[in-house]
């Protein structure tokens, strides 16, 4: 494995060169190093450096130091958002971790080796050398790239005694990279798991967010629960472990919701659409009945009983309100609709309104992935293209005077006298909107409405009249638009 150096930005190599130009060591380290050697495009771009931070923040014109532990963020005027920000730390060594979160003090060190020795996983120990084209690994990370393995730098139940969060992140690399935990780790996670209640929320949520958001969040949510971590997560979801479903369901409720946020994984949408996929049976196991009428289990209320537990979940999660509420809202509607030929277009409006203009590709996106978490090959059946189609016949705007650009107040304005007349005039003008949307302004329809004002009554009331029967044959060839792009009649 080597790493092509013009895979390198060349924001990051100047940061580089100055550094060396100045007399410093300078070495990029850790998770770019390991992105770089797998051809994967990083997302942070972190260096270390034998120099100090008032050192390093003498070199550069735009810097802050905030932190405890000698970070120095370099601002740059990169347009790539990635590399607004290069971040700068001095070879260091921790200290204790008293409360397995974070080290009692940390001390500036001499040398690389020192640095590298007190990183969580061998494939995140590598330094690289830019000018020189050197990588530098001293635990071995190299092979374990190759192997496809994840080990800890040192012995295991050391490194996730110092800092519990690190088992959640093994959890985290594997879904991320496709990686196997080594026997070892593994070990170690299972023994060590309750260690995870000392970790705050907020730190939990973000790796739990980060499994959700890989290619491989099904895997990562599974090997969460083998060894121990999942509870001290969301405790909830073990709940549908070994449950069994209906005859409509081919698996546990456990590993269907596991395949349905795989499906949204799989198809690359939202952390959203990602957490309601997750949670949206969850409310299963404390609705489930035995109907001797069905011969079968039943899960009435199971979306009303799956949205209180989820808004609970995400909120002692700490993700934001809005996200919450989102999410919530999901759960809550997955179920819409049982049968086509029952539904109305005010039952689809009324659901609209429920969850929101702009949600509803997600609900509709979540029926699909519930589909194929059941283990139904097909994403879209006539079913759920008739429920596509009846939310989008209901969402656009419905063809009507008020799509025009003048109202009855500005007739009244413009001296007719308030009555059916205004209606008719309205009507007339829509139809004629509707043959040439171009005259669809508002001086023209001004300079229109006042020339059908002296237009005698019969003869405006016959004007109108037409402009209906022209609105009502446009709403039936846009509906009939609508329908066919979607397949359903």
């Amino acid at each position: 494995m080597n790493i092509d150096q013009g895979s390198i930005p060349r924001t990051v190599l100047e940061v580089h060169g100055t550094f060396k130009n100045a007399g410093f060591e300078a070495y990029l380290v850790g998770g770019c190093v390991r992105d770089l050697l797998l051809d994967r495009v990083p997302k942070d771009w972190d260096l270390t450096t034998n120099a100090q931070p008032n050192e390093i923040c003498a070199l550069f014109s735009d810097t802050f130091y905030e932190n405890d532990f000698g970070t120095v963020g370099i601002i740059t005027n990169d347009e790539n958002p990635a590399l607004k920000i290069v971040e700068v730390t001095p070879y260091r060594i921790e200290g204790k971790y008293s409360d397995s979160r974070r080290p009692d003090d940390v001390t500036f060190a001499d040398t690389l080796v020192e640095d590298l020795r007190r990183r969580d996983f061998t494939i995140n120990a590598m330094a690289y050398e830019p000018s020189e084209g050197r990588i530098v690994d001293l635990h071995k990370g190299l092979p374990d790239l190759e192997k496809r393995v994840l080990r800890t730098v040192g012995e295991p139940h050391e490194r996730f005694g110092e800092d519990a969060l690190r088992m959640l992140r093994a959890v985290r690399f594997a879904s991320e990279l496709d990686f196997a935990l080594d026997g070892h780790v593994a070990q170690a996670i299972a023994e060590r798991a309750t260690s995870l209640q000392q970790i705050s929320k907020e730190r939990i949520r973000d790796e739990f967010a980060r499994i959700l958001l890989s290619d491989r969040p099904m895997q990562g949510i599974y090997v969460a629960q083998k060894l121990g971590i999942l509870k001290y997560i969301a405790p909830e979801l073990e709940e549908g472990l070994t449950m069994e479903q209906n005859q409509a369901h081919s698996f546990s409720v456990f590993e269907h919701l596991l395949r349905t946020l795989q499906h949204a994984a799989d198809r690359k949408w939202t952390l959203t659409l990602r957490l309601a996929a997750l949670f949206h049976d969850v409310g299963k196991p404390a609705s489930r009945a035995w109907s001797e009428e069905k011969g079968d289990w039943t899960f009435y209320g199971h979306e009303v009983i799956g949205a209180r537990m989820t808004k609970k979940i995400l909120t002692d999660l700490r993700f934001p309100v809005e996200t919450v509420a989102t999410v919530t809202n999901l759960v809550r509607w997955h179920m819409f609709f049982s049968d086509t030929d029952k539904i109305t277009l005010s039952a689809v409006r009324r659901l609209i309104v429920r969850v929101g203009r702009e949600h509803m590709d997600d609900l509709v996106n979540l029926r699909v992935c519930d589909r194929i978490g059941t283990g139904r090959p097909k994403e879209h059946p006539f079913r759920l293209r008739k429920y596509m189609s009846m939310i989008d016949e209901a969402l656009r705007d419905p063809i009507s005077v008020a799509m025009l650009k003048i109202d009855g107040k500005r007739i009244i304005e413009l001296g007719e006298v308030p009555g059916p007349r205004i209606g008719w005039i309205l009507h007339a003008l829509l139809e004629e909107v509707l043959d040439d949307p171009s005259k669809n302004t508002a001086e023209n329809m001004d300079s229109r409405a006042k020339e059908l004002m002296k237009i005698p009554e019969a003869e405006l009331r016959y004007l109108g009249e037409q402009g209906k029967d022209r609105r009502d044959e446009a709403e039936e060839e846009v509906v009939k638009q609508v329908r066919a792009r979607h397949h359903v009649r």
